[in-house]
């Protein structure tokens, strides 16, 4: 789960006047940081009522849509940036949407739960699907409908044409580059068409 430490970690990613896309952007609070500290506009998409509803209380451009519906309605190169937190690993199909990032924007953010990190794979070792910070539902009541390793990206990642322009774990609001699909609880990538 991306927090309020995590949100100035990822802000900083972000080129200041930017102009930005927040697939799943919740209530708005990292559009908000954006508009705030590094003078970025744009657009979240949210699904959600109440988190709608956060969003324009905050002042945040949002749109209500489903993302399974896609980027459609945007042209292609629209954003300088596409951020997608906490988003792939609720998508059905990861790889549209990540095509749909590098289409819409020059560059893409990703950020999931690092599955790979090494307390879950303690827990799997153990006969249990963990439940932690940044994986914070039981199995059986999880908005998740997959998981992904750091690792894994990257495999995707150049699988859709993509080029990885920065990876890097977090952990505890710290960052991770050595070894991040052991040592992270998140995957962050910073993507473009390849």
């Amino acid at each position: 789960m991306i927090d309020r430490q995590t949100d100035h970690l990822i802000a900083d990613l972000v080129p200041a006047g930017s102009h930005v896309l927040d697939l799943g952007c919740g209530g708005g609070s990292l559009l908000e940081l954006l508009m705030r500290e590094r003078r970025c506009s744009g657009y979240g998409i949210e699904l959600d009522d109440a988190k709608v509803l956060a969003c324009v209380q905050r002042g945040v451009n949002v749109i209500q849509r489903n993302l399974e519906e896609g980027l459609a309605i945007f042209a292609d190169g629209s954003f300088d940036v596409v951020l997608q937190l906490d988003t792939l690993q609720n998508l059905r199909n990861a790889e549209a949407m990540l095509r749909e990032t590098a289409r819409v924007g020059r560059i893409g953010i990703v950020a999931f739960p690092n599955f790979a990190h090494w307390p879950n794979r303690l827990s799997v070792l153990r006969g249990r699907m963990p439940v932690t910070k940044a994986l914070p539902y039981q199995w059986y009541d999880t908005p998740n409908i997959r998981v992904g390793t750091f690792a894994d990206f990257e495999v995707l990642a150049r699988q859709c044409g993509l080029q990885v322009l920065e990876a890097f774990g977090l952990h505890e609001g710290r960052i991770v580059r050595r070894l991040p699909n052991l040592r992270a609880s998140t995957a962050v990538f910073k993507i473009a068409r390849g």
